[in-house]
């Protein structure tokens, strides 16, 4: 079977729904018909690190199996060892006994309950803010930390440089969160040294889902390069631009290999000692805590970046490159737990995965790109089995529950009682700004969108 091309434009062209299952290339089932995708799961060729073994199994799914026959007992009396001396060293120094690097995620919110309430420990929280929270995310960190009642330190990079980032972040690795990959793997080094806190402590294991290691074959331990490896792929010298400095980079440089030695720090996942059970753990935050959840755009699931008003265009990013999103990944792990069927996963996934983002009007409007801009920047990122494929994106059928602007913006909007289009820099033609208005006008809506959006989106390289 040929492979679909867009014709109209280099990059995009404009289809009804009506002409879309005529367009792609599988009407059900697997979205690409022509990748490898996992025999068990719905993983395909195309994400990254992926593995299979001589039957098509991904690594993912063996790592869900080897799950199952792991000795969490034996796993956890290493993981109380590690507590006690850490405790033990802390005392000694009258420190903290480790880091909880924290955005008030659910993975957070447990692992704070892991620690203080079951072992006892004095952590120091400590965040990077990629400063897009939304209302709900700020709310469960606060929560947090008051429930909690732990000590916390927070970084957070200004407007401007986000969004000058997230502009080049899209060439550089293709996709808008360089700064925030960078930062969560910085900032809580950086702290580590400063205040010779030998030990840091994150959550969900490598192995857990992401199919770039197993239980049994880590691949990549901690060390002070871990996140540039995994996530950022770029260091902060290997981003500086015309509008980005050294200089404005310079928060997201990691500590020096002998400041981390001269302290000793490392780091540990508890999913690799605890048995990590997502769904489980989000109810227990939720039930006990407080911890809310909220539309995630891209996904089925509510719980997953719900701290941030941006995962849609992360997602849309990795679909448009790789033709899966978040969607894709939460079905698999679903799969995985016996909590869907593969032909349910087919359908959640062709239902979301597509589903063009609100938050990209939110990602153009900061950086000054056009939409056009956007998917031709992603083009040069596209996986080799996709060169030449049309990738569909489909309207939004309905508003997102929560407004898609950072939270400090929209609280900045409502005690000024500024009008929502004079906070994002956006004015009617010929109106003044609010400083030289007589009066202002309480409340708000969405951002504006263009007057005309397309019915859907078809991504693909030209003939």
């Amino acid at each position: 079977m040929s492979q679909p091309r867009a014709t109209h434009g280099a990059f995009t062209r404009l289809v009804g729904p009506a002409d879309a299952a005529a367009e792609f290339e599988n009407p059900a089932g697997k979205p690409f018909a022509h990748l490898k995708y996992c025999v068990r799961c719905c993983i395909p060729e195309t994400q990254e690190g992926v593995v299979f073994d001589e039957l098509g199994v991904c690594q993912a799914c063996q790592s869900a199996e080897q799950k199952i026959h792991i000795d969490w007992t034996a796993r956890e009396k290493v993981l109380r060892q590690i507590l006690d001396e850490a405790k033990a060293r802390a005392r000694a120094d009258d420190n903290y006994d480790c880091i909880i690097p924290i955005s008030g995620g659910k993975d957070s919110t447990f692992q704070l309950h892991v620690l203080t309430k079951v072992y006892g420990m004095k952590p120091l929280a400590v965040t990077f803010s990629h400063n897009w929270y939304s209302e709900t995310g700020w709310y469960n960190l606060q929560n947090s930390l008051e429930q909690f009642n732990v000590d916390h330190m927070m970084f957070t990079p200004n407007r401007g440089l986000v969004n000058r980032i997230a502009r080049h972040s899209l060439d550089g690795i293709g996709d808008a969160c360089w700064h925030c990959h960078a930062g969560v793997g910085a900032f809580p080094l950086q702290v580590a040294v400063r205040f010779k806190i030998p030990l840091l402590i994150w959550g969900e294991s490598i192995a857990e889902s992401s199919g770039r290691a197993s239980y049994l074959n880590p691949v990549r331990k901690f060390d002070r390069e871990y996140f540039t490896k995994v996530s950022a792929k770029l260091r902060p010298d290997q981003m500086v631009r015309d509008d980005l400095s050294a200089r404005d980079l310079y928060p997201f440089n990691v500590p020096s290999a002998e400041d981390c030695e001269k302290v000793g720090v490392f780091g540990i996942h508890l999913g690799d000692y605890l048995f990590w059970d997502d769904e489980r753990q989000t109810e227990f935050v939720r039930d006990n805590y407080g911890w809310k959840e909220t539309q995630v755009e891209g996904s089925f699931k509510r719980y997953k970046s719900a701290e941030c008003v941006m995962p849609g265009v992360h997602d849309l990013a990795c679909y448009t490159k790789r033709g899966y999103g978040r969607a894709t990944f939460h079905a698999s792990v679903d799969v995985r737990a016996g909590l869907l069927s593969r032909d349910e996963a087919w359908d959640l996934i062709r239902a979301n995965d597509g589903v063009r983002p609100e938050g990209l009007d939110y990602y153009l409007q900061i950086t000054g790109m056009t939409e056009e801009q956007f998917y031709a920047t992603l083009e040069k990122h596209r996986r080799p089995e996709l060169k030449r494929t049309v990738i569909p994106i489909y309207p939004k059928a309905a508003p997102n529950e929560e407004r898609l602007l950072p939270h400090p913006q929209q609280l900045i909007e409502r005690m000024r009682g500024t009008p929502p289009e004079a906070a994002s820099g956006r004015l009617p033609p010929g109106e003044a700004p609010p400083a030289v208005r007589q009066s202002r006008t309480r409340g708000g809506s969405a951002i504006p969108l263009a007057d005309s959006e397309p019915s859907a989106t078809a991504i693909g390289q030209a003939s």
